[in-house]
């Protein structure tokens, strides 16, 4: 446990909201491609986009807490 409140986790909040803003708009960017193929490619791939920015999100979330990367 912290003993003080520190400014990681704010600014942490904040980036990751950003981060997936611009994520998402990248996908909708993306999604007048992914339109034109079958219906169950389609699903596979925004399943697979939905899934993606997870990956990041544990290292991303251990550093708020503790300020280390791993």
């Amino acid at each position: 446990m912290r003993d003080k409140p520190t400014l990681r986790i704010p600014l942490g909040v904040l980036g990751l909201t950003f981060c997936l803003a611009l994520y998402a708009a990248a996908v909708v960017w993306a999604s007048q491609w992914i339109e034109q193929m079958h219906t169950l490619l389609q699903a596979a791939v925004y399943l697979t986009l939905g899934l993606i920015w997870l990956l990041p999100l544990r290292r991303f979330l251990i550093w708020m807490e503790t300020g280390r990367w791993g």
